[in-house]
């Protein structure tokens, strides 16, 4: 999964290593060499699974689909934004958001020793 672009449709192969990678700073991060640039680019759709190859020298607007399935693969990115907030409105009428829902706890526990956390430490 790439981190830089959360909606990515296709791994990119890089002709350097021949690699494959969601986006160009994911090549950056994962290798010590600069991404070669090339008129032919191989995809792989992540919607179908299947391979095709794209001449960029003559790329046109139907070539933004893939071969295979028709998934439009040039779409806008969407990249992570650092924020912090509450999608609540009010605490009081709605608290879940402040309840950890991952971890079950049995109504009968008579101390905090009859937990049982061993698989959730470390």
């Amino acid at each position: 999964m790439c981190k830089h672009v959360l909606n990515a449709q296709v791994a990119i192969r890089a002709q350097c290593c021949r690699k494959w990678y969601d986006c160009s700073e994911c090549h950056a991060e994962g290798s010590d060499h600069p991404l070669r640039k090339t008129d032919e680019m191989v995809f792989a759709c992540k919607k179908c699974k299947k391979v095709f190859r794209k001449d960029m020298t003559d790329y046109e607007a139907e070539d933004e689909f893939c071969p295979h399935c028709d998934n439009q693969y040039v779409i806008d990115a969407l990249t992570p934004e650092a924020r912090v907030g509450i999608e609540t409105g009010d605490l009081r009428i709605d608290s879940r958001v402040v309840k950890d829902q991952r971890m079950k706890v049995a109504k009968d526990l008579t101390s905090i020793y009859d937990l049982e956390v061993s698989d959730t430490l470390g």
